[in-house]
């Protein structure tokens, strides 16, 4: 039997192959491509660069269509992609030798759930208002200036609509360390923005409910 006729693939192993292309191809087409602009969006806000944005969202398709075995039919598709995403930049993070701020006040600070629960009405108005009537230059600043790993969480829960445990998973944190950098990151953003709140006429829901109480 010569190399050629040994490497040879016979009919049925052919069309099992394409068979098994098409299946891939159709899943990544119906389930995984419809959340390019998602992906583009979080990407860009975690580096500041189009070019590496676009990188970004690249290799995470490639990877994804790599290990689509993994991924289940039907699941949640956009939290499996934005998990990829994230684990590429950190990865191209590291090898540029500037790994993500680390912060290790979170894995302690983690509020109860009905702490939380409770300090999470004080800001309630920071998606309605910051986000669905006050989206522009200010805010894009102020939310740029974050560090990453509040940036990100304020990205997946308030732009992205990712529940606390989808950001878990994505994130790879526990679910109590998740609100409460996501609480941290609310506040850190309402005090950079308190200025140009007050000058569209917004109020500090927090003040007002101090001098209340």
């Amino acid at each position: 039997m010569t190399e050629n006729e040994e490497i040879e693939k016979s009919p049925e192993q052919i069309e099992a192959e394409l068979k098994e292309k098409l299946a891939k191809d159709k899943i990544f087409e119906e389930e995984l491509l419809p959340y390019i602009d998602a992906l583009h969006n979080f990407a860009y806000n975690l580096c500041f660069n189009e070019d590496e944005a676009n990188d970004l969202v690249q290799e995470t398709y490639l990877k994804a269509y790599r290990f689509i075995k993994s991924y289940q039919v039907g699941t949640n598709a956009k939290a499996w992609l934005f998990k990829i995403l994230k684990n590429v930049y950190i990865n191209q993070y590291r090898k540029r030798s500037r790994r993500p701020q680390a912060i290790d006040i979170d894995e302690v600070n983690v509020f109860t759930a009905s702490d939380d629960d409770q300090k999470h009405q004080a800001y309630l108005d920071l998606r309605k208002e910051m986000f669905d009537e006050m989206l522009g230059d200010e805010v894009t600043i102020a939310l740029n200036s974050l560090p990453m790993e509040f940036r990100s969480v304020i990205l997946l829960c308030d732009i992205e609509n990712f529940s606390y445990e989808e950001i878990a998973k994505i994130i790879d944190k526990p679910i109590g360390t998740v609100r409460s950098r996501l609480f941290r990151a609310r506040n850190m953003l309402k005090e950079k923005l308190k200025n140009y709140a007050e000058e569209l006429g917004y109020d500090d829901i927090r003040g007002s409910k101090n001098k209340t109480a």
